[in-house]
């Protein structure tokens, strides 16, 4: 288990840095595979943006925590390396954008120096763990989840069985009931709960499993109320190698977990996963609950300010603050326009609130920032700090509050400018629906493409990026849905897909809704109760004159933040990483799997050993089967494929069947002597794989 402090504790840091900037030079001088390289830099946090020849480099901050040091260091280095602004992300990361893939190396290396890593924050890995942004001041939590976030992050990291998966995979921990780390769209959910066994009180977790958003949104499906909490991680990597082996590896469109729980069965899914169980190198963790330091607190005496705007203020504080379960202290809530903070008004931010919160910054999932432990008489010296820079906007979390992804202005999968439509419709909303600025049971977001990187999802009202032809001509596109958002203790609704519009008409939509609510709304019906009373027609037809091509202006042929005329200009995806199959690659990675298996054995890491072990059996085998042109689209799928193409032929000759002996896997617990067989194993047909490819490939 690493510590608290990973990166500047872990010697293996600085080796992952100078083979990063080794891989580097290898790729440019040719010696790499394009392909193969995105999925190596993926790995370590290097995102390929639209715009060729640089680079977006993602941060990865369990639980979207960080400190007063850490942002002025991004701050420093975004500066140095990439275009003067931070961006918040919905998975409680940060992004830096047009940075020199020469540099990354660098960038890691100094953001190391603050216990930040780039680490598995894009590609097929265990994305960044969230939590709720309150959590440890959350008034209706049963217990602060920090802790539990911050050892499922620190596991997995570098962990073998979740390092180079199908696909990305995404946990989450609610600070409570509330749900307000929307459980119910991730592959892992938690909530916390508190159970009396045995006259003692016992923490636990009601488990959520197999949710997702992306093109077609799933929800989680709950599996267990109440799994103590030395049983959660043990139960995670069971989960994580049972996908790394039946995952789908071909087709990314069917590759997250949900597909594998669609596919399967959700009973089948449980029983390998209780099946793995015994493989696992921990059978119980029992937390830490220190592992997250207290947050330092504001000491410094306070002299009496007055607010510079006293009616802003008031609107302020009863949308963006809240006390904390801490009784004298509060949290205020940073409203942040489309996630975006330039790097100078990061250190005027800091400097003028240092002194008045804890140095224990928590960035949240709608792309905001949360202030914690600020005493009242401190609150009109933040807003008046705010005010100064332009983050004093009321209505957090409310529906003038637009979440909203990169779209085009970085992404290659956008299709249309979502930032600048959310900043358009904030500024709307506070013009001519001021009301709503105190409503929080109805969110706009915004994705600039299909895959609900900005949520859109689980809003009550979403748009995506989509087109449409009119006059020979492409317009950009906004597909409109309705309805989605959270109920509460792992339950939620997938929002549903009503009416496409011209892009340039989204006022127009939000307008006519809100206008509508309002109007028609039974006392204190949400707007979930009102669409379904309603029905999606009865939406759809009120919506359906905005659908009308016939009447488009010129400029509705220019997307918002546009000048010239609007092309869908879709580039390569990299959210996911991509699929390797080279042959030599795949037989050279197997013997690199070797060597970290010797290498773990030699730590007495027993499990890692195993499944480096396993990764070589897997990785030589589908070489082979490459040989023969045949793509298997799993690791189970390799394995199988096997035994029928080269044991059943009499090609390969062992004394069990290849699923025999590479299974082994999952039938013993992780142990000295295992390890040592099973490598022994894997090393002999590896090496007997690569001296007799040749003749294999003649016989075939």
């Amino acid at each position: 288990m690493q510590s608290f402090r990973t990166e500047l504790e872990n010697p293996v840091v600085e080796q992952e840095i100078i083979e990063l900037e080794k891989k580097i030079r290898a790729f440019q001088g040719g010696e790499i595979p394009e392909e193969k390289f995105r999925s190596l830099r993926l790995a370590r946090g290097v995102y390929g943006q639209r715009q060729p020849g640089v680079q977006m480099v993602r941060i990865k901050l369990p639980f979207g925590r960080i400190s007063f040091k850490q942002i002025l260091k991004i701050a420093d280095i975004s500066d140095e390396y990439a275009s003067k602004n931070l961006h918040l992300t919905t998975r409680q990361d940060i992004q830096i954008h047009y940075v020199s893939l020469n540099k990354t190396p660098e960038v890691w290396a100094k953001l190391a120096e603050n216990d930040m890593t780039l680490r598995e924050a894009c590609g097929n890995t265990v994305r960044n763990v969230t939590a709720s942004p309150t959590a440890g001041i959350d008034p209706d939590e049963p217990f602060d989840v920090s802790p539990y976030a911050q050892s499922t992050f620190a596991y997995l990291l570098r962990n073998p069985f979740c390092a180079e998966m199908g696909r990305k995979f995404k946990i989450s921990y609610s600070s409570s009931d509330k749900d307000t780390a929307f459980s119910y769209i991730h592959d892992f959910g938690f909530i916390p709960k508190i159970r009396e066994i045995d006259g003692v009180e016992t923490r636990g977790f009601k488990v959520m499993l197999g949710g997702g958003l992306g093109s077609q949104p799933l929800l989680a499906y709950e599996i267990f109320d109440f799994l103590p909490e030395d049983e959660v991680l043990p139960y995670v990597e069971a989960t994580l190698r049972v996908f790394d082996r039946y995952g789908e590896r071909n087709n990314r469109n069917k590759a997250r977990f949900k597909y594998l729980v669609q596919k399967f069965g959700l009973e089948e899914v449980l029983r390998l996963i209780e099946e793995e169980r015994i493989a696992t190198k921990i059978k119980s963790f029992k937390i830490d609950r220190n592992v997250v330091p207290e947050p330092t607190l504001p000491t410094v005496p306070i002299e009496t300010s007055a607010p510079v705007d006293p009616l802003s203020y008031e609107i302020w504080r009863a949308t963006n603050v809240f006390e904390q379960k801490q009784k004298g202290y509060f949290g205020v809530y940073v409203k942040v326009l489309t996630g975006d903070i330039p790097t100078e008004k990061a250190r005027l931010l800091i400097a003028g609130v240092r002194d008045h919160i804890a140095d224990d910054i928590r960035i949240t999932q709608d792309q905001n920032l949360l202030f914690k432990f600020v005493r009242e008489e401190s609150l009109p010296h933040v807003f008046n700090v705010l005010s100064s820079l332009g983050f004093a906007k009321a209505g957090h979390n409310s529906t003038a509050d637009v979440t909203t992804c990169p779209g085009t202005d970085t992404c290659n999968l956008g299709i249309s400018n979502s930032t600048e439509m959310a900043r358009v419709l904030e500024k709307y909303i506070h013009e001519f629906h001021q009301d709503f600025v105190f409503e929080r049971d109805l969110k706009i977001k915004i994705s600039g493409c299909m895959n609900s990187c900005g949520q859109h999802g689980l809003a009550h009202i979403g748009f995506h990026g989509s087109s449409v032809k009119a006059e020979g001509r492409v317009v950009p596109a906004a597909q409109v849905m309705l309805a989605g958002g959270t109920i509460g203790d792992g339950k939620g609704r997938v929002a549903e897909r009503v009416i496409k519009v011209p892009t340039k008409r989204v006022i127009q939509v939000v307008d006519l809704l809100l206008t509508d609510f309002k109007t028609n709304a039974q006392e204190k019906e949400n707007f979930h109760a009102y669409y379904d009373r309603q029905t999606k027609d009865y939406f759809y037809r009120l919506l359906k004159p905005l659908a009308d091509l016939t009447n488009l202006s010129s400029d509705e042929f220019i997307d918002w933040g546009h000048e010239e005329s609007f092309a869908t200009a879709i580039g390569v995806g990299e959210c996911a990483g991509v699929i390797i199959d080279l042959v030599a690659t795949l037989l050279f990675e197997s013997e690199e799997k070797i060597d970290l298996a010797k290498s773990a054995l030699e730590q007495a890491y027993y499990a890692d050993a195993i499944y480096h072990a396993y990764s070589c059996f897997v990785g030589t085998a589908k070489a082979l089967l490459l040989d023969k042109g045949i793509n298997a689209s799993s690791q189970i799928a390799v394995i199988n494929e096997f035994d029928t193409h080269y044991i059943q032929t009499g090609i390969f000759d062992l004394p069990t069947s290849f699923s025999e002996r590479v299974l082994q896997i999952n039938k013993f617990e992780p142990s000295k002597e295992f390890a040592e067989t099973y490598l022994i194993q894997a090393t002999a047909f590896h090496q007997e794989s690569a001296m007799r490819r040749e003749d294999l490939r003649v016989i075939s």
